[in-house]
Formats: C-alpha cells, structure tokens, sequence
C-alpha cells in the first residue's frame, strides 16, 4: 500500500490516491480521501480491503503515520489481518505499490492539481469503472525465473494475464474467496463485457469525471503536467524526455484549447535556461 498526492495550488492541498496492491495477483484497488488523518483514512481502508474478493492476511505499508496509528491497528486487528513496514530508506520493500503509483494512478489522474472537494467524485470513479478495469480486463505482467548453466537467476515477465485470470490459475482458489463471494460472481463482472467496451466505458467516465477539473488555471495545469516530471534530471534526460513530452503537450492543446506550439517553446526555455 502506498499513497499519491495530487499536488498543491495556492497553498491549498489536493486529493491523497490511496493505492492497494496484491503482491500474488496484482488485485489493485485504489481509494481517494480529502486528507490523510484518521479521521479519513479509517473509512476508505475498510472500504478498500472490503472491495477484494478473497481474504487479506497482511497488510504491508511504508512509516507514514496515516498507516502506523493506533485506529489503523484496531481496525486490522478486528479484521485479523497482520501488518508489516518497510524499512526506513528501503524503497524496494514496497517496490510493486511505488511502480503502480507511477503506471496506474499518474497515468490515469496525471499531475494536475486535483481540489480536495472533489475526492468523492474521484472515489465513485473508481469503484465504478477502474478498479474493474485493473481487476478484470487489463493485463500485467508477471516475472518467470529462469535459471542458467552457472546457477544464476534471472526473472523474465513472459507471463501476462489480468489479475483475476492469475487468480483463478491458483491451485483451489476458491478456498481464497471472502464468505458468500463465488466464482460465478466474479465471472460475471469479468465477462459480461469485453476488455475493450469496458475500456471505452471507463474512458468516457474518466472524461466526464475531468470535466470538472477546468477549474484548474491552463498555467498550473501545463506546469504540473510537463515541468515537474523534469525537476531534478540531467540535461541529456531532459532533452530526451522533452521529445516525448510533445505528444501531451499537442494533447493538452486538444483537451484544453491551448497553443501546443508556444508551450512547447515555454517548456523548453523552462528546462534550458540560457
């Protein structure tokens, strides 16, 4: 597990994307609250946990206090499920939750600041259309090890299927499954549409849901999109990052009616100042 600011603006705090990954499949569930106190993180973590459809034994975090508290234990605790940290300055201890914070969470809400009254759209958004979509129709990758003539390992992500086809490769995982949840429940989330139209479907929400995002002044929303993903790089990344960053920015011109070609020429005077 592992938590996603959506930036500030004016001094006033975005959304926190709560984000909960299967270490065995790759279930993915993602939750956003307004602040990460207790008082909205209890909550959304039941109602995270409670979206899984087979039990969780453990529940793994990084040292933020919104996870190691006193409230968060008692709720573990009733739910019996253990809970483990990461090691202080050890961020392959949650390795799978930080890679999906970049190829999932920013890919889907990107780097715009997002106000924090809008976190119950966002959660509905969510529960709706992405998480299905991670669950049931989109596939991952999972890593093979193979070993050579000298003994030495090397992983190999040559398997892909969704999260619930791993799933249901294991051996008896119905024996997995939360009391009163069944296969053909979860088959009937799977296949009642293919991975496409429920592709386009949640594409359409997430385009209705970013409607309400215009408030968002065109500077702040170029800035978070296109400069801070470069803050902090070497020249030569940034000039090679800079080649790819032309398609969002002519993206932004679409969606946002902006000059793609004098932003492309603000960008660059930002990374390479003279």
């Amino acid at each position: 597990m592992d938590s996603v600011h959506q930036g500030d603006l004016d001094k006033e705090k975005g959304v926190y994307h709560i984000n909960m990954v299967d270490e065995v499949t790759q279930f993915e569930i993602v939750g956003t609250v307004e602040r990460i106190s207790e008082k909205y993180m209890l909550p959304l973590l039941e109602d995270l946990l409670m979206q899984y459809p087979f039990v969780i034994i453990n529940f793994h975090s990084d040292n933020g206090s919104e996870y190691i508290n006193k409230v968060i234990a008692d709720l573990l605790n009733r739910m019996l499920v253990k809970q483990t940290k990461s090691r202080a300055r050890h961020t392959n201890d949650n390795a799978l939750a930080e890679s999906k914070n970049g190829s999932v969470v920013r890919k889907h809400m990107g780097y715009i600041h997002i106000g924090k009254r809008f976190a119950k759209d966002i959660n509905i958004f969510y529960k709706r259309y992405l998480n299905p979509y991670l669950n049931y129709h989109h596939p991952c990758g999972f890593a093979n090890i193979y070993t050579d003539k000298k003994g030495k390992e090397k992983k190999k992500y040559d398997t892909y299927m969704t999260p619930y086809e791993k799933f249901k490769s294991l051996p008896n995982c119905e024996q997995y499954l939360r009391p009163r949840i069944t296969l053909e429940m979860l088959d009937s989330i799977a296949y009642s549409k293919s991975d496409n139209e429920f592709a386009e479907e949640m594409q359409k929400a997430k385009e209705e849901l970013f409607k309400n995002f215009k408030h968002v002044p065109r500077n702040a929303l170029v800035y978070n999109f296109c400069f801070m993903p470069f803050i902090g790089l070497e020249n030569t990344v940034k000039f090679n990052l800079l080649k790819r960053f032309r398609t969002i920015i002519h993206r932004l011109n679409h969606i946002n009616n902006l000059n793609a070609n004098l932003y492309h020429y603000i960008l660059y005077q930002h990374l390479f100042p003279s």
